[in-house]
This record gives C-alpha cells, structure tokens and sequence, in this order.
C-alpha cells in the first residue's frame, strides 16, 4: 500500500502537495478518553505524521460505550497506549508515542509541537495547558462536553484564565456529542495543520434544545 492509495480521498480534496506536508506536522493530545479516542481515530488516519498521547488513566468498564477507540479487551490498559496501539494499527504511515503520566510530568519534557490539543475533562488541567502553549508559543485547541453539548475553541492569542466555566462534574454524557465534539475539534486541527483558514480565538458552543434542534452559538473570546 501506498500513501497515494491510503490517502486517496484527502489528495482529490487538497493535492497531494498539502497531503504530504502533513508527514512533517507532530501534534500531542492530551488525555485519551472520549475526546481523545476520537481525535486520535480522526488525526491518526489522515496523515499527520507524529502523535503523541498522554494519559495516565486506564481503560474502566464504563469508558467503553463512549470511548470509541477501546474494546473490552482494553480493559485495564493505559488508554494512552491503546490509542496508540489502534491508530498504527489502521495507518501505517503514521509514529505515535505514549506517554503513560500525568500533564505536569509531560510538559517537563519540553517536547515541542505543531499543535496541542485538549482532550481532558479537568479545568485545572486545561489551565496549565494553556499556560504551557503560550510559554511554548504553540497554538492549542480546548473542547468539552456535558450530556447533549459541547464546547471547542481555537486558542491562539485569547487567554483561558478569562474563560468563566464551572468546575464541576457532568451529571452524564451521551456517547454521540463526544464524538460530535472530538469531531469538530478535528476538523479545526486539520484544517490549521493543512494550511487552510481556521477562526481562532472564538468559542463554539454546540447544544440541542429542548425541541432537539442543534444550535450553535459563537462567541468572541477577549485577548491576552
């Protein structure tokens, strides 16, 4: 197999000039649960060339459902190294490296990247990555998600220390806004690391009403 064959629906969409510049392009997600499996199952298979997972977390019997890249086999596995295993597993074309630790080990490492992204489930955590990204000068992209919606931001010169959330825990999540959300997050990493236009610094929030319509609202977030 070739990459021209793998990839053959991606270099119909943007050339095969952009398609091989995304070998070069390494990008860390940070936490391999439901956001992170789906970024994984998005990013792994679409060329970029080095992803690194961090997570300390072992796979849980309730992760399953939602997590998209486990099976019951993976029970009791680092979610860090499932992931990794699952995406080399599908592309043969891609490096992937595990990182079985928690955020403030990694981020002593030093490592540099293209692109962070956020895929944990913790305020505290996404602080220190955003504070992290800005020493780093490294864009990052924040996600959430809460029973039937969720949040993505493109951060590059807005601050998160100004985002006013709540730390609290969801009373449940359904499987498909995870995928929905981790699915978007994806798309806006694509497209910055294809070269394409990307809106940055502004807060998509994705819900259903109570009618079961899907809206999306947009917000400005302020600067740095």
């Amino acid at each position: 197999m070739t990459t021209e064959e793998y990839f053959n629906r991606q270099i119909q969409l943007w050339g095969s000039t952009v398609q091989k510049s995304l070998e070069k392009k390494r990008v860390a997600i940070i936490g391999a649960g439901g956001l992170g499996c789906t970024l994984a199952m998005a990013l792994g298979t679409s060329g970029i060339g080095e992803i690194h997972m961090v997570d300390f977390d072992d796979v849980s019997a309730h992760n399953i459902h939602r997590q998209i890249a486990f099976t019951l086999e993976d029970e009791g596995c680092n979610k860090a190294k499932a992931v990794c295993r699952l995406i080399e597993a599908k592309n043969p074309f891609v490096k992937t490296v595990a990182f079985d630790m928690s955020f403030d080990d990694f981020k002593e490492m030093g490592n540099s990247y293209d692109l962070i992204l956020d895929a944990t489930d913790n305020l505290p955590v996404r602080g220190e990555i955003d504070k992290h990204a800005k020493e780093m000068n490294t864009p990052w992209i924040y996600a959430s998600v809460e029973e039937f919606n969720g949040q993505v931001c493109f951060f590059d010169e807005a601050n998160f220390q100004v985002f006013n959330i709540s730390d609290h825990k969801p009373g449940g999540i359904t499987a498909p806004i995870v995928m929905h959300i981790g699915s978007l997050q994806a798309n806006f990493a694509l497209r910055y690391l294809a070269g394409l236009t990307v809106t940055k610094d502004k807060l998509y929030y994705v819900y259903f009403n109570d009618e079961g319509e899907l809206i999306t609202q947009k917000f400005g977030m302020p600067k740095v």
